[in-house]
């Protein structure tokens, strides 16, 4: 990576995936984690203020050494293992920087009871590998909580997308605006259980047609939401 993706975009990120904004959409996308969460593209922690007091810890894979940084400004130290931190006031959930790469996790098959992950399969290069991974290492039954951006559901809005997609590319860090959650969800494996398709008020519908929802492993046992 060159110096714009190390130094200038984490803190571009940092600001508009942190706006108050998306706040709502963060505490609703973690509502249900419990146990051991799994965290794909976990940033700055802008998910961490809202992480339920079920969560006991989460695995944070995130490959840029700024962003980390940046969440750990926020965060406060743990006592150990070494270099895990907290949420601040009271927070339970135990965070560690544990994964690099959101396509090779380096954990056991079935060990995580949640996998979450927000506005990041935009930009993962294998966004279907990652979400194979992530399936694979949720125990049976383990749920994936998502929250994305994507294409948009009207062909006008979607002709724009495709338009300015090339530019978003550059500028984001590899950011694409017509990738279907969805269809990425069922290509790795996963069944939907809870899909909310809508736009976040405020910004250009190019840029806003949001995702949210919850998906199982094909074939997983445990109760329909």
């Amino acid at each position: 990576m060159g110096f714009y993706e190390e130094r200038v975009l984490p803190r571009l990120v940092h600001s508009t995936c942190g706006a108050p904004v998306l706040s709502p959409w963060r505490r609703r996308v973690c509502s249900g984690l419990a146990g051991r969460v799994v965290e794909l593209g976990f940033g700055s922690g802008a998910n961490s203020r809202h992480y339920p007091p079920a969560v006991e810890r989460v695995d944070a894979v995130e490959p840029n050494d700024l962003a980390w940084r940046l969440a750990e400004r926020d965060l406060v130290p743990a006592a150990a293992p070494a270099g895990a931190v907290r949420v601040p006031n009271g927070g339970r959930a135990l965070i560690v920087r544990s994964g690099l790469d959101g396509q090779r996790l380096p954990y056991d098959d079935g060990v995580f009871d949640h996998a979450l992950v927000t506005f990041s399969l935009c930009t993962i290069p294998d966004a279907v590998g990652a979400l194979q991974e992530a399936r694979r290492v949720l125990a049976d039954g383990g749920m994936l909580h998502f929250l994305e951006h994507g294409l948009a559901p009207e062909a006008s809005v979607r002709r724009w997308q495709r338009r300015f997609e090339p530019v978003q590319r550059r500028l984001a860090g590899g950011c694409h605006l017509t990738r279907e959650p969805p269809a990425l969800l069922d290509a790795a494996g996963f069944r939907i259980l809870e899909l909310e398709r809508t736009y976040l008020p405020g910004i250009p519908r190019f840029e806003g047609a949001l995702y949210l929802g919850t998906a199982r492993a094909s074939g997983a046992s445990g109760p329909e939401e």
